[in-house]
């Protein structure tokens, strides 16, 4: 997949700095890149075959970037996904809600946010919290944020839900939320697959080649 990048409180001078940040990094980073437009479309179909047959609907690709993303991080020691925030032993406050989409400890705490923009302001504070001091036990200790989202592009061309946040509209949040955002934070925007896109009405692979439409960025 491509992406664009933008930094939050100098993370990106952290990363060239910090070799130990700088090689998570590049972990997180290689096995995006490694997700190809042959691998949404193969497991964009093979999910709405299985969904199709269940009667229920499957119309994006956000399922296919976080079951994608999910398999290339499993497989690279240290890195785990659904990571609880807090180690709530007392059951005192739940951890459902205060769970991260994968983090490596004394690394990075990520989410992969695709739902409605009303949470982008949650989504921004979940990396803080993993990263900070708390009154409530952890469970993870980490050091830096990722957010990864759609760009304005590709919630065009992976039929993604017009209400959900995007890159450019999270890049908004993070002046107004500077004094609550203290952890740097890397801002990862995916951009449109260069060869196809989903289309709103089929809800179908189309590909450019057998198309003339365009997903202009």
């Amino acid at each position: 997949m491509r992406f664009r990048s933008y930094p939050h409180r100098h993370a990106d001078a952290i990363i060239a700095h910090d070799a130990y940040m700088g090689a998570r990094y590049g972990e997180f980073v290689k096995a995006m890149e490694s997700i190809s437009d042959v691998d949404l479309i193969c497991d964009f179909r093979q999910q709405k075959a299985k969904h199709k047959v269940r009667g229920t609907n499957f119309k994006s690709l956000t399922p296919s970037i976080n079951r994608l993303l999910k398999q290339r991080l499993s497989v690279i020691p240290g890195w785990e996904s659904e990571v609880d925030i807090f180690n709530d032993t007392e059951g005192i406050i739940g951890n459902t809600e205060w769970r991260l989409d994968f983090a490596c400890e004394d690394g990075f705490a990520v989410e992969v946010a695709f739902n409605h923009g009303e949470a982008i302001a949650w989504n921004l504070l979940k990396p803080v919290l993993a990263s900070e001091l708390n009154h409530v036990q952890k469970a993870i200790q980490t050091r830096m944020g990722i957010y990864v989202c759609a760009t304005e592009a590709m919630k065009r061309a992976g039929n993604i839900d017009s209400a959900s946040g995007s890159y450019e509209k999270v890049q908004r949040y993070l002046m107004p939320m500077m004094n609550q955002l203290t952890t740097p934070m890397m801002l990862i925007g995916i951009d449109a697959p260069e060869t196809f896109y989903i289309d709103k009405k089929t809800r179908d692979v189309v590909l450019f080649e057998n198309d003339p439409w365009k997903v202009s960025g």
